[in-house]
């Protein structure tokens, strides 16, 4: 497995890390004895980095990266996310990136991770009503503390980057990031990581699955699968992203590989570290096998020429969410 370096602050990871919000919320039915497996599996084939957040359950994910690294902490760079408010009851109140907040839900992740230091903290979304200085001030406290080893943000916009990075060094940005969805490109988001020497952390790369292949019909979700109410999965747009899946899938097969394998091997091209997110071993280890996968310039002018920026049909998320994005 090849490893990276995030940002310019020494976090070295694997290129290719494990999202795990699948294992405990939103993608359907869960089995924590598969999931523990896969990350056994994920740290066996090289994968360093595990990605969760307060918000994965809430904390169910949490407790179970801990259950997972019990006894070996020292294998694996744990990132997890504040600034979602949550009761310790795991009742929801909404965005909170107050200094005290942060303070408090990293106490707490400690305790569900069964840890004394996260290496990789987020804010996971950027609070409007709170100065983005404040709240990574109190990151950069953690950081002193020896409670936190780097911090980043997820989904902010450019401008925000800069002020947060003038504060405290950020490591990591985490957005979504795929042949599907490319926005980052435009908006100025990742021209200001190049700038800064911030690292990238590339969310779905494999657009939620749709650039696996498997998808063939929003039937193919559990009932209580978040995509059945994402825009890109439904009416219209399901059927327009499908095209472009299949001429994906058409260049994959030219190549003799997977579509999710040059997916994941196009985003690891650009630079970043890919979390793609699964709960079973037989797809993680297809998503590992990206990493073998060398992107000639021929197959990225192919790849553009049927997936360019803003090709995707549908918002990333429903209306009330998208509100939360590029903060």
């Amino acid at each position: 497995m090849e490893h990276r370096t995030l940002g310019t602050q020494g976090l070295t990871v694997s290129a290719q890390g494990l999202g795990c919000m699948g294992m405990s919320a939103f993608y359907g039915s869960t089995d924590e004895a598969e999931s523990l497996a896969t990350i056994d599996r994920a740290l066996e084939l090289g994968v360093t980095l595990l990605d969760t957040a307060e918000a994965y359950g809430p904390f169910i994910n949490e407790q179970l990266i801990g259950k997972a690294l019990a006894g070996r902490r020292e294998q694996a760079v744990v990132a997890t996310k504040t600034g979602i408010e949550f009761t310790d009851e795991g009742t929801l109140v909404g965005q909170n990136g107050s200094p005290a907040y942060v303070r408090r839900s990293l106490e707490r992740s400690l305790r569900h991770l069964g840890t004394d230091h996260v290496d990789l903290y987020y804010l996971h979304r950027v609070d409007p009503g709170v100065p983005i200085e404040e709240t990574v001030g109190a990151m950069g406290e953690l950081v002193a503390a020896g409670k936190v080893r780097y911090i980043g943000l997820s989904e902010a916009a450019p401008a925000t980057i800069r002020r947060a990075h003038a504060v405290h060094p950020l490591t990591a940005v985490e957005s979504e990031y795929s042949l599907f969805e490319r926005g980052i490109e435009d908006d100025g988001v990742l021209a200001t990581l190049t700038e800064l020497g911030i690292g990238l952390v590339a969310y779905s790369p494999l657009g939620r699955g749709f650039l696996s292949g498997a998808i063939t019909s929003p039937d193919d979700f559990a009932a209580d699968d978040f995509r059945r109410t994402d825009p890109r999965f439904q009416g219209e747009n399901f059927g327009r992203n499908l095209a472009v899946v299949d001429e994906v899938r058409r260049i994959a097969a030219d190549k003799g590989v997977t579509a999710s394998r040059l997916a994941l091997a196009w985003v690891l091209h650009q630079g970043a570290v890919a979390i793609p997110g699964t709960k079973r071993r037989r797809y993680l280890e297809d998503n590992v096998a990206a990493t073998g996968i060398s992107i000639s310039a021929e197959d990225v002018a192919a790849i553009d020429a049927v997936a360019p920026s803003g090709i995707v049909s549908g918002d990333r998320y429903a209306p009330e969410l998208m509100r939360n994005l590029n903060g």
